[in-house]
């Protein structure tokens, strides 16, 4: 079995000299850690993260691992700023086949569409600092196809309003 765990990166500053270096803002901030501590609750721990370099995608990855006491580093992986739904699959399906659970910090649109193919689910928007969990029955990500997964887990902070 894999599992990804995919998370929006929680709510930013709307202001900022380019979007990439846009900072979480304090509400984001608080969102993260409740979602991460929801997450340790739970006990979902990664093996790996991987986030969109971007200032707000690589804060909320950092809060979580944080919280979950993640001590391995975090991978940024450039091509996940803009990502298309195939940059998506190419970075999932070269995940090591040793890492069982990962979690994806990425953005919107894409996040939610990748979420909606892989669990051939229709949840329309994943909210800021919200998470999507799927589980595959596969031995290596590599093997991971389109509408396979199961739906662990969709949370986010609004659900607890």
């Amino acid at each position: 079995m894999k599992t990804i765990y995919f998370i929006r990166h929680a709510k930013a500053k709307k202001i900022a000299d380019s979007d990439f270096i846009r900072e979480l803002n304090s509400k984001g901030k608080e969102a993260a850690k409740l979602m991460s501590k929801r997450l340790k609750n739970r006990n979902i721990t990664p093996d790996i993260i991987i986030s969109s370099p971007a200032n707000r995608t690589a804060k909320t990855a950092k809060i979580f691992a944080k919280n979950l006491k993640f001590n391995k580093d975090i991978k940024f992986e450039k091509s996940l700023y803009e990502a298309s739904i195939k940059e998506y699959l190419d970075i999932i399906k070269q995940i090591d086949s040793t890492v069982d659970t990962v979690f994806i910090v990425g953005h919107n649109d894409t996040l939610t569409q990748i979420c909606e193919l892989l669990s051939d689910s229709h949840i329309g928007n994943i909210p800021t600092a919200g998470v999507f969990g799927i589980e595959f029955d596969v031995m290596e990500f590599k093997e991971i196809e389109a509408r396979t997964g199961k739906v662990l887990l969709f949370d986010y902070p609004k659900k607890l309003e």
